[in-house]
């Protein structure tokens, strides 16, 4: 990396430090916000408790007559709550790094739960109460449900906090070789990661040559300390093993929060184990399985929710065709050919949004291309009629797209189908999208849609198909009906 370049990121952390002002300004924010999340957990579960009590006295699971009391339900539900908040603290559910993802949250809460109801269970056989296992069982997914709600509600005012530059964690990079400046590059422009670097420490001098040991441990320490940081983050290509063990000694002693970065990019969190290798530890990279069962239960799933997808729009497709065919002239379904797995060419369909020599007109065009690398964009393209707009910004014009799933050409979930042009331009890696069905959906259109860079595009494609699971899949088709009513980059 240029010198120039890296004095103007070092100067970018230093002036975030002056802005920041002193930790315990984080602190304070942040002081009533477990005491909230706990108590929005109780009532969630008091309503999960009560819901439950409600939905079994109405069913047939149970004999009634052996049951207790209204009375006595209600005080073996306040009894337990005890137990079901001692269960969410021990598995860490009031823990930012435990529950950073969704996912790990979810499993976390449903362990605590299921712990709290285990409580419920003691305490009847202990007062050798008869306590219904429909209200039990019916707890659990009820619980999950509402304390899910609850912090989804708090995980968004964090997100709205945070982009707003409150409720930061102050922390300083150690290493600037192209992992540290990654970082700084990625939790600068993405604040709802919840840091703000104020420092970032160059291990080496100016000549390229590494500083000593003590010079980069009291360089550290001494940005910490200016800068009041909670928190260094260490580029594990930077530094030699013995820098960084005494440097982590050094930090955690002086009570600093310590991370490692994996010397991992682009590889999901949950391929990764860390165990130990002797006195070394290591990290195992789970593979993806692409054979089997799963791309069974994928194309299982692709038909089942095509299929009834088409039903659902087949009115609303017919109100469309009939627009389309009043607004302009040609065909009311346009077919073009894309790329498909392993590179294999089919016709993507899509209704016709565009008139109908719109090919002919892009090389006139391809001057005001506002895309960069070989995808071609335009915020206001001439050749798009007056309903084709308005289907692309809903994205209504891609519901036939839902036949090339039928057929098997296209997967509800996977990478854009690109254009044989495109693809002439493709970096060499970036062949490897072909090794998977391209989607109707992907992560490239909920986390950036036609505003992402080619390189991110580059990057989200290639992290789908080096890390593609079923629940990638879900997660995706959760994300894409908000990105869609939001429009969010449509053109």
């Amino acid at each position: 990396m240029a010198l120039a370049e890296l004095e103007k990121i070092e100067s970018a952390a230093t002036s975030s430090a002056v802005l920041a002002g002193p930790s315990t300004i984080v602190k304070s924010q942040l002081r009533f916000a477990k005491p909230l999340l706990v108590t929005g957990d109780i009532l969630a579960l008091c309503c999960a408790l009560f819901a439950a009590y409600g939905l079994r006295s109405r069913s047939s699971w149970d004999d009634l007559r052996i049951e207790a009391t209204h009375m006595r339900y209600a005080e073996f539900a306040l009894a337990g709550l005890p137990g079901f908040v001692f269960f969410f603290f021990q598995q860490r559910c009031y823990t930012a790094r435990f529950v950073a993802r969704r996912v790990d949250e979810i499993r976390r809460v449903f362990n605590a739960v299921v712990g709290g109801v285990l409580v419920l269970m003691v305490l009847g056989y202990a007062s050798k109460t008869y306590l219904s296992r429909a209200w039990l069982v019916t707890t659990v997914p009820l619980g999950v449900v509402f304390s899910m709600t609850i912090r989804e509600f708090a995980r968004r005012i964090f997100k709205a906090k945070r982009e707003a530059g409150n409720y930061l964690r102050k922390v300083v990079i150690v290493g600037a070789n192209t992992e540290g400046i990654e970082l700084f590059r990625m939790l600068d422009a993405d604040p709802t990661l919840g840091y703000q670097v104020v420092g970032l420490v160059d291990d080496r001098n100016g000549t390229q040559a590494r500083k000593s040991t003590q010079q980069t441990i009291d360089e550290t320490l001494k940005s910490v300390r200016d800068n009041q940081a909670t928190s260094v983050i260490i580029a594990a290509t930077a530094l030699d093993i013995q820098v960084t063990n005494r440097l982590i000694r050094n930090l955690l002693d002086d009570g600093v929060h310590v991370e490692m970065s994996s010397a991992l990019s682009d590889i999901a969190a949950e391929r990764l184990t860390v165990r130990a290798l002797g006195r070394m530890p290591v990290v195992y990279l789970e593979p993806v399985h692409r054979t089997g069962w799963r791309p069974l239960a994928k194309r299982a799933f692709d038909v089942i929710t095509s299929t009834l997808l088409l039903l659902i729009f087949a009115f609303p497709a017919a109100i469309v065709a009939a627009l389309i065919k009043f607004d302009s002239t040609g065909a009311v379904l346009f077919g073009q050919e894309r790329l498909g797995k392993d590179g294999r060419v089919f016709k993507v369909l899509k209704f016709r949004s565009m008139v109908t020599d719109a090919e002919a007109q892009l090389a006139v065009l391809a001057a005001k291309n506002e895309a960069d690398g070989p995808l071609f964009k335009m915020k206001h393209d001439p050749r798009i009629t007056k309903v084709g707009r308005f289907i692309r910004k809903t994205s209504i014009d891609e519901i036939p797209q839902l036949v090339n799933v039928l057929r098997g050409d296209m997967s509800l979930v996977g990478p854009r189908p690109a254009l044989a042009r495109e693809a002439a331009e493709w970096p060499e890696e970036l062949h490897n999208r072909l090794r998977v069905k391209p989607g109707m959906t992907g992560m490239w259109q909920v986390n950036g849609r036609s505003n992402a860079s080619f390189e991110e595009y580059t990057r989200l494609d290639l992290y789908y198909v080096d890390n593609w699971s079923l629940l990638t899949d879900i997660v995706i088709m959760a994300k894409t009906v908000p990105a869609v009513m939001a429009s969010r980059g449509a053109s």
